[in-house]
């Protein structure tokens, strides 16, 4: 009579080892590829209005008329900031009516919103409407361009509220490189560590997503576009142009 026995097949076990590495290995870039997906919110990839105030913003027949262009900067940083307010906390209030008590929800404290000196204005406009009781941060910062075409980020002034435990949103119409994001950012933590950082911007560039990302990935950047082209002068293509020269007329530098 056979003694039959089952006989492991090392084939077979190697092949189920290897599927199970693949599935983790796939679970893995999944999850990583969710976690960008929240990480970094690209308004224009869903179709709504802010397509046509972005396609109005690049427009070299639109954006001539200032007005509009700034309002069109106002209206990408109301919608954003709407989107923001439904992800910081709340907590309960009371709320005396003229027939009762209303059991009602409030932020539980106000972000700061701050801005770079110039352009970044109508957009942090746009942020201010809504969030009408933040208090506000200001950095003056501008790139110093050379002869050769090569540039270095100018940082002179910074004036912030304390940022210990407190929402911080930054409102720049241009992530090119994110060197001057950057920059700002690491001064601005010299008063505190906030609770939660959001970068609102118009247009970014892949590149200075990725570099701020480097840096910051636990920083949630809101966009409204996103390209991928970067000039070697770090202009944005095909971008909008210079976003403070359209806002708000050219300058002179010296």
């Amino acid at each position: 009579m056979n003694d039959e026995r089952s006989v492991a097949n090392p084939m077979k076990k190697g092949t189920d080892f290897d599927y199970q590495k693949k599935c983790m290995l796939v679970g893995r870039k999944i999850i990583f590829l969710h976690y960008l997906y929240i990480m970094v919110q690209h308004l224009a990839k869903t179709n709504s209005l802010i397509n046509t105030w972005v396609n109005e913003l690049r427009n070299t027949e639109v954006q001539t008329d200032r007005l509009r262009f700034r309002r069109n900067m106002e209206r990408i940083g109301e919608i954003v900031a709407y989107e923001i307010s439904k992800t910081m906390p709340y907590e309960g209030v009371e709320i005396n009516t003229p027939l009762g008590i209303y059991n009602g929800q409030a932020l539980s404290h106000q972000p700061v919103i701050a801005t770079i000196f110039r352009a970044g204005f109508p957009l942090f406009q746009g942020m201010l409407n809504y969030f009408d009781q933040a208090d506000c941060a200001f950095i003056a910062a501008y790139r110093k361009h050379h002869a050769d075409g090569t540039f270095n980020i100018n940082q002179e002034y910074v004036t912030c509220p304390s940022l210990e435990g407190r929402t911080l949103i930054i409102a720049d119409p241009m992530l090119a490189t994110g060197a001057s994001l950057i920059m700002a950012l690491d001064e601005l933590f010299d008063y505190g560590k906030p609770l939660a950082v959001h970068v609102v911007v118009a247009i970014a560039c892949t590149e200075g997503i990725d570099n701020l990302r480097q840096k910051y990935p636990d920083f949630k950047i809101w966009a409204a576009d996103i390209d991928d082209e970067l000039t070697a002068k770090g202009y944005i293509v095909p971008g909008l142009g210079d976003a403070g020269d359209l806002s708000f007329g050219s300058k002179l530098q010296f």
